[in-house]
């Protein structure tokens, strides 16, 4: 009856530092449908998975313990993945980085609505709605 809309960005890697963060956003978007390829809290380690895995979309925090979640866009922006930083301050350079930025603290269904909003620009369309506290930066593929 009903049934889940098809995914544009399945396979997902989320880039948290903060392990409570990291475990509610790999249980709840696993729950959603989707596959979590990886849940990172380095750089170091971020970067070498976007080398090396498939990767539809990084979910980054920008404040990390050994770096910038910026680096970690920049590696994944010039892999042509899809990225949502989720954080508390979302950094000037973002724009070119980056197809949106989700202010912390967020619920589970905003940040459902980011990701669906980046799917409906990266297929062609407008997104219907927009969660609170987010700024899309591409409207346009």
């Amino acid at each position: 009856m009903f049934e889940r809309k098809k995914r544009r960005f399945l396979r997902l890697m989320i880039v948290e530092d903060e392990p409570l963060i990291a475990f509610d956003n790999e249980r709840f978007l696993t729950d959603e449908g989707f596959e979590i390829v990886a849940t990172v809290d380095r750089v170091e380690d971020a970067v070498a998975l976007i080398e090396r895995q498939a990767i539809d979309m990084v979910l980054a925090d920008v404040s990390l313990s050994d770096g910038s979640g910026i680096d970690v866009a920049r590696a994944a922006h010039e892999a042509g993945i899809a990225v949502l930083f989720a954080t508390g301050e979302c950094p000037v350079e973002a724009k070119s980085l980056a197809d949106g930025c989700l202010g912390k603290p967020y619920t589970q269904r905003d940040l459902l609505l980011a990701i669906g909003a980046i799917e409906a620009v990266h297929a062609g369309q407008m997104p219907k709605r927009l969660p609170a506290g987010f700024t899309l930066f591409k409207t346009a593929i």
